[in-house]
């Protein structure tokens, strides 16, 4: 699969989940399926960081920061949301905001970024970073990414 196909898939996902946890009332499958939103969006915000992002931009710094920024918010919010209960009025108040946060940071990706990389880069790299990108998902996703994501988020700024 290329490292479009791959990440259009990513978002799909993450949209059925965050649908699934709308419709979904038992606290104990609230909090799995948020932990399943989170640890995808963790490993699939380090996919884009470590190799989309610099090859889609083309090297263009103010325009990774801007992704890593628009990643960075989701990554606090995320991590805000890990210490609620998901039983909290405020827990679905936050899970609103996240999942308008992710639906914008898709949108900008699904209707500008990819098109324009697709044109501009071969078929053949296109499929060689799906791949390497499909690895790297694996192996975070065999850990827990979520854990990068308080490390990074809680981390002072220098």
């Amino acid at each position: 699969m290329d490292a479009i196909d791959l990440l259009k898939e990513q978002h799909e996902e993450v949209r059925g989940l965050f649908e699934e946890l709308r419709h979904t009332e038992d606290p104990e499958e609230r909090e799995t399926i948020f932990q399943d939103i989170a640890d995808n969006l963790a490993a699939h915000a380090m996919i884009e960081e470590t190799i989309f992002y610099p090859i889609a931009y083309d090297h263009d710094p103010k325009e990774i920061e801007h992704a890593i920024g628009e990643h960075f918010v989701m990554k606090k919010l995320i991590a805000d949301m890990i210490s609620l209960s998901v039983e909290d009025p405020s827990f679905d108040a936050s899970l609103t905001v996240l999942r308008e946060q992710v639906e914008h940071h898709v949108t900008e990706e699904e209707d500008d970024l990819f098109e324009t990389v697709r044109n501009r880069i071969a078929k053949p790299d296109l499929l060689a970073m799906g791949s390497e990108m499909q690895k790297l998902f694996d192996d975070e996703m065999e850990g827990e990414p979520i854990v990068r994501v308080l490390r990074d988020v809680k981390r002072p700024a220098v």
